[in-house]
This record gives C-alpha cells, structure tokens and sequence, in this order.
C-alpha cells in the first residue's frame, strides 16, 4: 500500500493508502464528502544525527579515495616479562 495525499478546497489535506499505481486523480473527502485532488508531495525522507551523517560521508568518500595507513614501527620485546617466572628461564 502506497500514501497518497489529497487536497479538499473546505477542509484541506489528507492522506490515503492505496494499492500503488491506483490512485485517482480525485477522491471523495472524508470529512465533507466532496471532491478532492491529488497533490504531488516530496517522499518522506528521515533525518539522521549528524555523527551518523559524518560517519556516513566518511565511508562513501573512501570509496573514492581511501585513508592511507602507515605501518608503525614496530615494538620490541618488553624489557620484563609478563610473569616473574619466566625472568628466571634461561635465554637463548
């Protein structure tokens, strides 16, 4: 089922559900029974906050151009093991 808007001159806007493609040119008002017409409106399009649109706008722009991450260098063994144990094995 689609939404459909219509505009009644007496009453003003309102909205029918149809099966898409169906809808008449005119409809009967529900309020005052009289002729009303269709009206062209813009689809319902949902606001996101904008830490969800920059995240968005981040990805579709890698895309395109992706980050460049550099490998960093890399770490050495800790000067002390994790356990006090394991200072006390023989190294080779």
């Amino acid at each position: 089922m689609t939404t459909y808007e219509y505009s009644c001159a007496r009453c003003g806007r309102f909205e029918k559900q149809l099966a898409m493609g169906s809808a008449p040119g005119t409809h009967a008002c529900p309020a005052c029974g009289g002729e009303a017409r269709r009206v062209y409106s813009p689809p319902g399009v949902t606001r996101v906050p904008a830490s969800v649109a920059v995240l968005r706008e981040r990805e579709e722009r890698s895309r395109e151009a992706p980050e460049v991450v550099r490998r960093g260098k890399a770490t050495s063994h800790p000067s002390r093991p994790a356990h006090p144990a394991l200072a006390r094995l023989p190294r080779p």
